[in-house]
């Protein structure tokens, strides 16, 4: 469910914002409804289970981006990237433990994300031209 509260809690006040002056309501409610869409697990790449993101970037050599939802660094990272998101592997660490503990040892206990791993190298919250760089 916490994978979901952020992208419930921006539909809520968009619809609580369709009862303010009518303009204004509107333009509210259609900004919360696209910041849902943004925050949601759905405006992300399929996630993948750790070990198989992990095996699928040994094979083809793609990155791993480990993230999760409702994350604004998570979202800037996949807004800046645009379509070019798909050619890295996503692992959700809130639907995957295996996830979450790969972060932890990367970031020395922390579940910080967006955590990124190219080929060894690992980047905690990377700026999205770092990430652009190694597609």
């Amino acid at each position: 469910m916490r994978r979901w509260t952020a992208t419930i809690v921006a539909l809520a006040v968009g619809v609580l914002s369709l009862g303010t002056t009518k303009p204004v309501g509107y333009v509210l409610a259609a900004v919360f409804v696209v910041l849902a869409v943004a925050v949601s697990p759905r405006g992300f790449p399929r996630s993948l289970p750790a070990a198989e993101a992990q095996r699928l970037s040994a094979a083809d050599g793609r990155g791993i981006v480990y993230w999760r939802p409702g994350c604004p660094y998570c979202v800037r990272l996949r807004a800046s990237l645009g379509r070019r998101a798909r050619r890295l592997h996503w692992v959700d660490i809130w639907a995957d433990p295996q996830g979450a503990a790969a972060v932890r040892a990367v970031t020395g206990g922390d579940e910080t994300v967006p955590t990124v791993v190219f080929g060894g190298e690992s980047r905690v919250n990377p700026a999205p031209a770092w990430v652009k760089a190694h597609l």
